[in-house]
């Protein structure tokens, strides 16, 4: 049993009328509000999000492995709008429509960014997205390491694709674990989520990642064909202060291009925002889909509960806010 992720309620496959299997992962109640969660680089189905929290909140949440990982037919060459097809067909094989909500973490973002673009899902929360790298003012704020790498996936997309492809769970978990601060090692090296985390892995590759890692990741780094100034469904955007890895500005600049989205930064955490502080977030999205429910929970008192729970391990500072 871990503090910060729930083993699934319900797995399953779902075969689309292409003949495609898509694998996909419940927690809480068959009746409750429908979320779909678009998860983070090479997570498949198995990794859920802050223990608890779906249950509070009366959500049906379903987390969809993308083409190529876990147990999902991998699909060449796909493209974001392929992925809103299978969202779109998805959403009414589960019966989760007519729009479900939608929750996209890191690397999966910009694939959730394409089902609000489309309209396919009726509000949006990014939790710790990926920015847009290969958007020229973003790119310029890189490091060089990372700047390269950008270049080199727009001159030659098929060829970065293949360096992708040599990438495996242990080498993304290292990645992750090199690349943390010490807030967010609390709840990478919690033994719960750690088994968690790497059951979640080593499906999402038993494909091996060029079946889905690495196509992910190229439309991830390069110029994203959506429309950020069209989405007319709610979005909230939420970063972790100590994040280092997925927006060199927290996502302002991200903010700025959809209409009306509403960005908070949470202290004393980083990347591992979904987790340590999963209730709150839970609860604005589900706020915003449901308006005559309660006002919702603030983010301190949700970490101020898991920092009781943990001991002494490190907790959050005070301050932050919306921007």
């Amino acid at each position: 049993m871990s503090l910060y992720v729930d083993d699934p309620t319900r797995l399953g496959t779902t075969r689309l009328a292409d003949g495609r299997v898509l694998g996909w992962a419940e927690w809480g109640p068959r009746d409750g509000l429908p979320v779909l969660l678009s998860p983070g680089a090479a997570t498949s189905r198995w990794l859920g999000i802050g223990a608890g929290a779906v249950e509070t909140e009366g959500v049906r949440l379903v987390s969809v492995d993308r083409p190529g990982l876990g147990v999902s037919t991998p699909a060449p060459d796909r493209t974001f709008a392929d992925f809103v097809d299978d969202v779109s067909e998805l959403t009414g094989l589960l019966g989760l429509g007519p729009l479900p909500a939608m929750l996209g973490n890191s690397q999966g973002a910009p694939f959730a960014l394409a089902c609000a673009a489309a309209g396919v899902v009726s509000a949006l929360t990014l939790v710790s997205p990926a920015d847009e790298v290969a958007d020229p003012e973003v790119t310029a704020a890189l490091p060089d390491d990372l700047r390269g790498l950008v270049a080199r996936v727009a001159e030659d997309p098929a060829g970065a694709e293949k360096v992708f492809a040599g990438f495996d769970a242990d080498a993304m978990r290292r990645m992750v674990l090199a690349g943390s601060p010490a807030c967010d090692l609390a709840v990478y090296e919690d033994p719960g989520f750690a088994a968690a985390y790497g059951r979640a892995l080593d499906e999402a590759f038993c494909q091996g990642a060029a079946a889905g890692y690495a196509r992910d990741t190229v439309l991830a780094m390069g110029r994203w064909p959506i429309d950020l100034g069209a989405i007319t469904v709610p979005v909230e955007v939420w970063y972790g202060e100590e994040d280092v890895s997925h927006s060199p500005d927290l996502g302002r600049r991200l903010v700025s291009r959809i209409p009306g989205a509403r960005r908070t930064v949470v202290p004393g955490v980083g990347g591992a925002l979904l987790w340590a502080t999963a209730e709150p977030i839970l609860a604005s999205l589900a706020e915003t889909v449901r308006p005559d429910e309660p006002v919702e929970r603030d983010w301190r008192e949700e970490q101020a509960r898991r920092r009781t729970v943990r001991g002494r391990r490190p907790g959050a500072a005070q301050g932050g806010g919306r921007g």
